[in-house]
């Protein structure tokens, strides 16, 4: 399951990434919300999915408070769920 958390914080942390810096510029730059609807739904499961499996992954591998803090709130951090791998404890 280490693998598929690895996978998956970072996509998320490429859907972030685009959604922030491309598609919401454009969307209030240009008025063109295209690309904020297209990469919205996506980093939305990105998101839950990486917020389901950090759960799953504190009891399989018995996080301890901090270590699953700081893997949650770097899912909130542009750039953040790329130093995910940090906290993982294989």
């Amino acid at each position: 399951m280490i693998n598929i958390f690895k996978i998956v914080s970072f996509l998320e942390g490429v859907s972030y990434i685009l959604l922030l810096f491309i598609a919401t510029p454009i969307k209030y730059l240009y008025d063109n919300p295209t690309y904020v609807k297209w990469l919205g739904m996506p980093h939305g499961i990105l998101f839950v999915l990486y917020i389901a499996l950090a759960v799953l992954l504190k009891i399989e591998l018995k996080w301890d408070v901090k270590t699953f803090s700081i893997v949650c709130l770097l899912s909130l951090i542009p750039f953040g769920t790329f130093f995910v791998r940090k906290y993982l404890k294989e």
